[in-house]
């Protein structure tokens, strides 16, 4: 063997001691041990921060009320009123190029995308709201240093349900897209409601891991919703985030799904998380799930180790048995018959006396 020195000529060497093996009332203590070692977490790389972009040729907003000082002083449009009503605004098309555009315009359903971004319907599919929207003109062309505003309607059926109906209007130069957002609210009772769904926890390549969750809107109204996150483990918290306003405006009947970040997720634990989100006009939902961060390879190990002390202390009865049985009894003592008494002769009658 390597680094033991050989034994001389004529010295014997002593026998190796015996390790004895694990006794079953230790396994527990010995498994707690283990996963203390083991709790080793690493850090995540920190995220990279998004490109700037570059400002737009052109602008497409709605129109300033008389008296303000520029065409961004309402980034969306919000219209409410009683079904069966007409509602009438104005989009302004900024052109500070020096050449002539041509805009198409047009309304579309809104719809939050799987990761919660704002999206709209293509042309041609639109079933909801966007064919509300109607423009006094569906293609306008703006001269150079030009503001130009085209008065628009929204139509509310007799038959819309109380609530908030999203929708954009989309213009188009032929190059670029932009949608306006348009907050539609149908006057009548409405409902804050949300659910969690599908909460897991999956480890990453990084050492990280993502919590990731399914929010549904289950209401009428268009929500904004918090989240707050907590983790509790066998050894103690593991997080505490409080509460932080989420990056997605969750539309009525529409559900996103998002992921967390856990940078420094235990190595070795059993982790309870705990998601609560919170919404406006009193909204709320909490989730849970487990997390059971157990190397493979070690739990491997650990079971190897306990399943070779059961195997040797099971060896070790089954030789003290071996020994028991070879081990020869004492003589039986020997067998006591008893002796009875031989009949006696009867004595023999005499006559009785005269």
């Amino acid at each position: 063997m390597v680094g033991r020195r050989p034994p001389r000529h004529g010295a014997r060497t002593a026998p190796a001691p015996r390790t004895p093996a694990p006794r079953p009332g230790r396994t527990r203590g010995a498994l707690v041990c283990v996963l203390v070692a083991l709790c080793v977490s690493t850090a995540g790389s920190p995220a990279r921060a998004a490109p700037l972009r570059d400002d737009p040729t052109w602008s497409a907003a709605p129109a300033p009320p008389a008296g303000t000082p520029g065409p961004d002083a309402r980034s969306y449009f919000y219209l409410e009123g009683e079904p069966g009503t007409v509602l009438r605004d104005s989009v302004a098309l900024t052109n500070p190029g020096d050449e002539s555009r041509t805009f198409r315009l047009r309304g579309a359903d809104a719809y939050n995308e799987r990761g919660g971004g704002f999206a709209v319907r293509e042309e041609g599919r639109s079933r909801g709201p966007g064919k509300w929207i109607a423009t006094a003109e569906d293609t306008v062309e703006v001269p150079p240093r030009t503001r130009a505003e085209v008065p628009l309607s929204v139509t509310l059926p007799d038959s819309a349900v109380p609530g908030d109906h999203p929708a954009a209007l989309v213009v188009d130069d032929g190059e670029r897209k932009v949608g306006v957002r348009m907050y539609l609210r149908v006057s009548g009772p409405t409902l804050a409601a949300l659910s969690i769904e599908n909460v897991s926890v999956e480890e990453r390549d990084d050492g990280s891991a993502a919590i990731g969750y399914t929010l549904v809107n289950r209401g009428n109204t268009t929500l904004r919703p918090r989240l707050a996150v907590d983790a509790d483990g066998l050894f103690g918290s593991l997080i505490r985030q409080p509460a932080r306003a989420l990056p997605v405006e969750l539309l009525p009947g529409r559900s996103v799904t998002r992921h967390e970040r856990w940078p420094k997720p235990p190595s070795v634990d059993v982790a309870h998380v705990r998601l609560t989100v919170t919404a406006e006009a009193g909204a709320r939902a909490t989730a849970t799930t487990t997390y059971p961060a157990v190397p493979v390879g070690w739990l491997v190990g650990v079971l190897l180790v306990l399943a070779g002390g059961a195997v040797g202390w099971y060896a070790r009865r089954r030789r003290a048995g071996g020994r028991a049985d070879r081990t020869p009894s004492p003589p039986a003592p020997p067998e006591r018959h008893e002796r009875r008494p031989r009949p006696q002769p009867a004595a023999p009658t005499t006559g009785a006396a005269k």
